[in-house]
């Protein structure tokens, strides 16, 4: 398994169960993933301030300690071959496992959105602001969070209860998106625990007395050499709010690094607006012997994600003749129930469209620097895609591998050449898919046989 997530815990716990030889891999110190970051050192100050949902990461990576799954922490993932050797570095050097099976488990990250003055100083995403809390404990005051999805809400009201509430909460969300949300709600009652949840957080941070700008558009950051406001028009009126730090936030897309390195099979879905690998009902991708788990996979949240781990490894089970077929039918009915709720938030909380339409001076590779009139331009002189872009003008070869960039360079592309996001693809992976130093490849150990795995 890579990724020690909901997902990947849930999976190497279960395989584990199992008599399967498991292995989980992850480049943080503790398991946990992004949404249960932390939990094993979280005090109840800290629990009380990132809510129920944050406290109960804590069974799932205990039942996972107490597993007989191998934890290798610290373990950078930058190469996997067709036949399922996997390269990761740790603790200075480098290694190999071969594996049977592999358990893609690396989660989501948040959708880029590129506005003028998003690459300023003391601006971050709202998942940052978040990360802070979990691993420091740091409460950043006085910030302004701008976007739309159900995070925004949820750090706004984190940040209440944290005795910082921010300065402003500018939502873009457009009002014929709750129109079009409403004919998923009957659909999304069958999982109301979601749409109270909701609820209760916006209620909460307007008790607060938190400014709400409904319905923004043509926002931008200004500043010299930080961060001094953010514009907006709302209702026909243009303003400003003066801020330190700007959060953003539009969303969660799945991690696709490393099923597109793996030449796995991707979709567009056209109600999550990304990319997703195509699976099966086991998990399993258009590769052998590669399964992909949680919202990497698409986009279902912690709880959804946690079932789906389970779901695989039993799964698994099921092809080698063992596993638990009734219990296999429960939890994949208990994720049934609780994806009710998406389409509603899919359709409520789906990119603007002036979200996806960055100006021409906008910068949109921060690595290279490339601006999207410089995307536009490199499609009018010929290029089809994304990987011919990146000849042209190097976007998506810098540090992050086109994890910030790539979605928009698509959809950039898509829109100057009027196909669909799946017609223009998406940035080919090549490995290493994050740096490392030299010096551990030169402390390079081949891998083990694959064995049980």
């Amino acid at each position: 398994m890579i990724g020690a997530g909901p997902a990947g815990m849930a999976a190497a716990t279960a395989a584990a169960r199992m008599g399967y030889d498991t292995i989980l891999l992850d480049e943080q110190p503790s398991p946990g993933g992004q949404i249960y970051r932390a939990i094993e050192t979280a005090g109840k100050a800290c629990t009380d301030i990132l809510g129920p949902d944050y406290a109960q990461g804590r069974a799932i990576v205990d039942a996972f300690r107490a597993s007989k799954a191998t934890w290798m922490d610290g373990a950078l993932v930058w190469n996997i071959s067709t036949d399922r050797v996997i390269d990761f570095s740790r603790a200075g050097a480098s290694s190999q496992i071969a594996a049977k099976r592999i358990i893609v488990a690396t989660g989501a990250v948040e959708r880029p959105w590129p506005l003028p003055g998003w690459t300023l100083p003391g601006v971050t995403t709202a998942g940052a602001l978040q990360i802070l809390m979990k691993s420091s404990g740091v409460v950043q005051e006085d910030a302004v969070i701008a976007g739309s999805g159900p995070l925004l809400w949820l750090v706004a009201a984190q940040l209440v209860d944290a005795g910082a509430p921010p300065r402003a909460v500018i939502e873009t969300t457009p009002r014929a998106h709750y129109r079009a949300a409403l004919r998923h709600l009957p659909a999304a009652l069958r999982a109301p625990g979601y749409l109270t949840k909701g609820w209760q957080l916006i209620r909460k941070v307007r008790n607060a007395g938190v400014r709400i700008v409904e319905r923004a558009e043509n926002l931008a950051i200004e500043g010299e050499d930080s961060v001094s406001a953010i514009r907006f028009t709302s209702k026909g009126r243009s303003e400003g709010i003066e801020a330190t730090t700007v959060a953003l936030h539009q969303g969660v897309v799945p991690n696709q690094q490393i099923t597109r390195l793996l030449r796995c099979d991707h979709v567009w879905d056209a109600s999550q607006q990304c990319f997703r690998p195509v699976t099966d009902d086991s998990g399993q991708s258009s590769v052998k012997g590669v399964y992909v788990a949680g919202d990497g996979a698409g986009i279902g949240g912690a709880r959804s994600a946690a079932l789906h781990g389970e779901i695989i490894a039993l799964a698994i089970a099921a092809c080698d003749g063992r596993g638990d077929a009734n219990l296999l039918k429960v939890l994949q009915s208990a994720r049934a129930r609780d994806a009710a709720v998406r389409p509603f938030l899919e359709a409520l909380y789906a990119p603007a469209p002036h979200v996806t339409a960055p100006a021409d001076d906008t910068i949109i590779c921060r690595c290279e620097e490339v601006t999207a009139g410089a995307i536009r331009q490199a499609v009018d002189l010929g290029a089809p895609g994304p990987n011919q872009v990146k000849s042209y003008l190097r976007a998506g070869m810098g540090p992050c591998q086109g994890r910030v960039c790539g979605p928009v360079v698509s959809a950039i592309i898509a829109q100057q050449r009027g196909e669909t996001p799946e017609a223009t693809g998406y940035y080919r992976i090549r490995p290493p898919l994050k740096p490392i130093p030299l010096s551990e490849l030169a402390q390079f150990t081949a891998a083990d046989g694959p064995e049980n795995r």
